[in-house]
């Protein structure tokens, strides 16, 4: 392939990339905002018409900002590509720092200061003017910062040493690179499961064990009859980022946690509590965590080999702007330009995330009252302003849950 051929290429993906997720939030944007005023039969009596509204105005207003930001994050790439600002930066780097891996490790945190600098005025509106408006944010300016802070850290902590590696298997490991860096991804991701809960999820918020008497008593009850085993019941501080509600297993092995953010404990009454935590459970008894393991672990094992016979080639770096490339080039162009030639298989990988949504509704269902399930996902999506009338079209691309009518539609005849 001469590098003209893959440019044209490259500029016909990203066309229809970018027109496929314009045109789906148009769609969506449209039908949320044509059914604001009629609460759909399924939740009559069960969600109120104001509710419906709020549910309708925040989804408008995500869909919007994200309108703009599509349009930002596809010139931005044109730019750095093909217009020739990676160029420039490793140009630069180079003069300034040689061509090692120091060289490396500062192109990739230029493109991500350049993406966090334009990517902050929509970050920012969205916590402080979207969620502000809904009543949902509870984020002061100074935990943002300690946020933000914290994060950074945490990237160069944990970030960079991984890279390095990376970077250093690349280079002395032959033309099978890519399996010995497939086998230390796959044993950081592995890594991080295990420290999670215990040691990086803590810097963010506080968990404190459950300390109600008859709930925990309900949910070990539960964890018996599922053969579940975890090293504890935690309550997370939730309600000092955010008004949203949510539940969730993390960890791996003897490190799993169950974890409620304390907003989901004032909102659900007990037995809807121990139906939404069925559901989750019921994620552990399908094996899905381990199903997405594998499954991320062989697409990543592609992605990587494909790398491999794409970075000796010169086109891949002319057709992308870059006259001649490097190691840590090649990989930084192919994690950009990647997500351009996969967004439209992205209702495969919802599809599948869909149908273990259904799988783990069912399992809930079994093991306590469907009834008690639907009662919690009414709240929950009216607690959340989450829209009940999504497109389908867009859901199919973007929602890795079932709408809320088909899940309880299913729930109904469990």
């Amino acid at each position: 392939m001469s590098p003209y051929q893959f440019t044209l290429l490259f500029l016909a993906a990203l066309a229809v990339s970018t027109a496929l997720r314009v045109w789906l939030d148009l769609r969506h944007l449209r039908h949320v905002v044509a059914r604001r005023e009629q609460v759909p039969a399924d939740f009559f009596g069960r969600i109120e018409l104001v509710d419906h509204r709020k549910a309708a105005d925040y989804t408008a207003a995500k869909v919007r900002i994200g309108l703009i930001e599509i349009v930002i994050d596809t010139l931005v790439l044109l730019a750095l590509t093909l217009g020739g600002a990676l160029a420039l930066i490793d140009r630069s780097l180079d003069a300034w720092l040689g061509s090692g891996y120091l060289h490396g490790l500062a192109l990739f945190a230029c493109v991500a200061l350049i993406g966090f600098v334009i990517g902050l005025p929509a970050s920012l509106y969205r916590t402080f003017r979207i969620e502000v408006r809904f009543g949902f944010n509870k984020l002061t300016w100074p935990l943002w910062l300690a946020d933000l802070a914290k994060g950074a850290a945490l990237t160069v902590l944990i970030g960079a040493p991984l890279l390095l590696a990376v970077l250093w298997l690349m280079d002395v490991m032959g033309r099978n690179w890519w399996l010995y860096v497939w086998l230390v991804w796959l044993g950081f991701n592995l890594l991080i499961l295990f420290l999670y809960p215990t040691v990086i999820a803590p810097l963010f918020n506080k968990f404190t064990p459950l300390d109600d008497a008859s709930l925990k008593a309900r949910i070990e009850a539960l964890l018996a009859r599922c053969g579940f085993a975890s090293s504890g019941l935690f309550v997370m501080d939730g309600s000092k980022r955010s008004g949203h509600g949510n539940a969730y297993f993390t960890g791996f092995g003897r490190a799993k946690r169950i974890v409620f953010f304390d907003t989901l404990l004032e909102k659900l009454a007990p037995e809807e509590i121990e139906a939404v935590l069925a559901h989750e459970l019921g994620h552990f008894h399908h094996r899905h965590v381990i199903k997405r393991i594998v499954l991320s672990g062989a697409l990543s094992l592609a992605f990587l080999w494909l790398l491999g016979q794409l970075i000796d080639q010169p086109w891949f770096f002319a057709g992308l702007g870059v006259a001649s490339g490097n190691t840590a080039m090649g990989l930084l162009l192919f994690s950009m330009v990647l997500p351009v030639f996969l967004f439209p298989l992205a209702p495969l990988t919802s599809a599948l995330s869909r149908r273990h949504e259904y799988e783990a509704d069912a399992y809930a269902a079994r093991q306590t009252a469907a009834a008690d399930l639907i009662a919690a996902l009414v709240k929950l999506y009216r607690d959340n302003a989450a829209t009940l009338t999504p497109d389908p079209l867009h859901s199919l691309f973007h929602d890795s849950h079932p709408p809320a009518s088909q899940r309880i539609a299913r729930l109904h005849h469990a």
